[in-house]
């Protein structure tokens, strides 16, 4: 942004009004010049493009904003369902020791029948 035009600006509005004032110095007319036209267009043009430039990160920042709460959504529902399946996980440890546990037990039964049959074969 160009400070120049600006600075011009302040500096004639802040300048206070000589007392006396001498037929030598030019007196400043009340239009502007080109010069301080074209700087403060450039200086306007300077202020839209950082405006623009304003507006699309206020929208960068609300996009990624929405992308966190997402995820984190999407993070907690994950953790909820985690924890679901943690538990469900560990019914079915248990329920597979059981099964394990009373396979062994049949096995057992199965051996010592068989083990009868074969004592009364002989």
């Amino acid at each position: 942004m160009s400070e120049f035009g600006w600075n011009a600006e302040v500096a004639n509005e802040a300048a206070p009004e000589p007392e006396h004032k001498s037929e030598a110095e030019p007196q400043p007319e009340p239009h502007q010049s080109a010069s301080e036209s074209v700087t403060l267009t450039l200086s306007a043009n300077d202020f839209s493009a950082l405006e623009d430039r304003i507006h699309r990160a206020v929208e960068v920042v609300r996009r990624e904003r929405q992308a966190r709460t997402a995820a984190e959504e999407r993070a907690a529902s994950a953790d909820s369902q985690l924890r679901a399946q943690a538990a469900l996980v560990e019914q079915l440890e248990k329920d597979l020791s059981a099964l394990r546990a009373e396979r062994d037990h049949v096995r057992e039964r199965v051996d010592r029948l068989l083990g009868q049959l074969d004592a009364l074969e002989l």
